[in-house]
């Protein structure tokens, strides 16, 4: 988690307000993958009927665009590298782990959402949270631009894979193994595997991960395109 990025430090706010227990990934203290540096997720979420989430925060803008020619698309757009980031996360973590993009969109005083789920106000800004599983991701994720490493989803594709955050923290069927697991508890066990998988990210061997994870590709170049609004 950057806490200089206000959509991060906006989720980090709204998780507080839901009472879920999670942790805020340091992205100063960067993970490395033998001598080769992996992009960090922003946090790990569990939630009350035993959801483990390990989420990568997406700041976007909607409309985008310059105030004259407002552009009406929820963007999706992400980074090769936070796909391959997110990808290495979910190999360390394990299977019980659902990995996320949470596409955050702050949305401008001209748009009005109505009986729309997961719309939530913070000082004074309207924002509107939508996931997709980094399996739905990256089965449908196409290049958007080669120059800058980025990948997005087609906007029809976008629509019905995407969900409420809340379905995936709420509602969503998952494996039972810490429901009985709450308050300092749950926040204790959280801390624990937390600071063991760091632990054993950054001691593990480079040749056993990339060997694990080859499928997943290397890391393509960072775009100049701001997580905090996306592109005009």
């Amino acid at each position: 988690m950057d806490r200089s990025n206000p959509y991060e430090t906006a989720f980090e706010a709204f998780l507080k307000e839901q009472g879920l227990c999670y942790v805020a990934v340091d992205e100063t203290r960067r993970a490395v993958l033998g001598d080769v540096p992996v992009k960090n997720l922003d946090f790990i979420v569990l939630g009350p009927t035993g959801a483990k989430l390990l989420v990568d925060v997406k700041g976007r803008r909607f409309p985008g665009g310059p105030p004259d020619k407002p552009r009406y698309v929820w963007e999706s757009w992400a980074t090769q590298e936070d796909v391959d980031g997110l990808t290495h996360w979910q190999a360390l973590f394990g299977v019980e782990y659902l990995p996320l993009f949470v596409f955050m969109y702050r949305v401008m005083p001209t748009v009005t959402l109505d009986d729309t789920p997961d719309v939530w106000r913070y000082k004074n800004e309207v924002y509107l949270f939508r996931a997709v599983t980094l399996d739905d991701y990256r089965k449908h994720m196409r290049v958007r631009s080669p120059k800058w490493g980025t990948v997005n989803l087609p906007k029809g594709q976008f629509e019905e894979i995407a969900r409420p955050f809340r379905y995936h923290s709420h509602e969503a069927p998952v494996a039972a193994s810490l429901e009985e697991i709450d308050g300092p508890d749950q926040a204790r066990h959280l801390s624990e595997i937390t600071r063991a998988a760091l632990q054993a990210f950054v001691a593990s061997g480079a040749e056993g991960w990339r060997a694990r994870n080859r499928a997943g590709g290397g890391g393509g170049a960072a775009a100049p395109e701001s997580d905090a609004d996306g592109p005009a």
